[in-house]
């Protein structure tokens, strides 16, 4: 069953323990900010969650955890991941840069950081198989930040050869009824949806 988990140091240690006791099971882990931490719904209804279930109805032998914490830029995501990464997992899902885009941090910076993690990922785990979640935002910032914020996420795709996902709220992203009143937030009929995205580049690697 997919055990609900609040980041912090002390869950951190947990599931690292955990991890280190139950290594019959390979670990697939979610890193991100709001989305991945399912801000505004129960946690059992975020994506990772629902992804965990289709993981058990395959019978497949794999343990999701999710590390998302809402508010998290990739320089903050640089700061937490070797906690995460004591675990050695197997599967690893990037999704971090949508609050840098949001309030239009160096683009540069965002690079250089998620580069930064993707070889953490690999140093602890070099067979560990990485996804990077693409996001897009809208284009408060002006034209250019935002295309360039856009491609960012295939670019570093391409040179760091990970599997993308183009954009994880395909299909949610400016939805009235899949969203938070906020407009930014997928409720949990929008997690449905991100979680079948999801699968659909998950599955082939399990």
């Amino acid at each position: 069953m997919f055990k609900v988990l609040q980041v912090g140091s002390l869950v951190l240690s947990f599931i690292v323990a955990t991890c280190l006791i139950q290594d019959s099971k390979k670990r697939i882990v979610f890193f991100g900010d709001s989305i991945t931490a399912g801000y505004g719904i129960n946690m059992e209804n975020a994506f990772p969650a629902l992804i965990q279930e289709r993981i058990e109805e395959a019978g497949m032998n794999y343990e999701v955890v999710n590390a998302g914490l809402s508010g998290e830029t990739t320089a903050g995501g640089l700061n937490r991941i070797d906690w995460i990464l004591r675990a050695r997992p197997d599967v690893f899902v990037l999704e971090l840069g949508g609050n840098d885009g949001l309030r239009g941090l160096s683009l540069e910076e965002s690079e250089k950081n998620l580069k930064a993690m993707i070889k953490k990922v690999r140093a602890a785990n070099p067979k560990a198989k990485i996804i990077l979640a693409g996001m897009q935002i809208p284009p408060n910032l002006g034209q250019d930040y935002t295309d360039q914020f856009k491609n960012l996420f295939p670019e570093i795709a391409k040179e760091m050869d990970t599997e993308l996902i183009p954009f994880l709220l395909e299909g949610v992203g400016g939805d009235p009824q899949l969203n938070l009143s906020d407009g930014i937030h997928p409720n949990q009929k929008g997690h449905e949806i991100v979680a079948k995205t999801v699968w659909s580049y998950l599955k082939p690697m399990l």
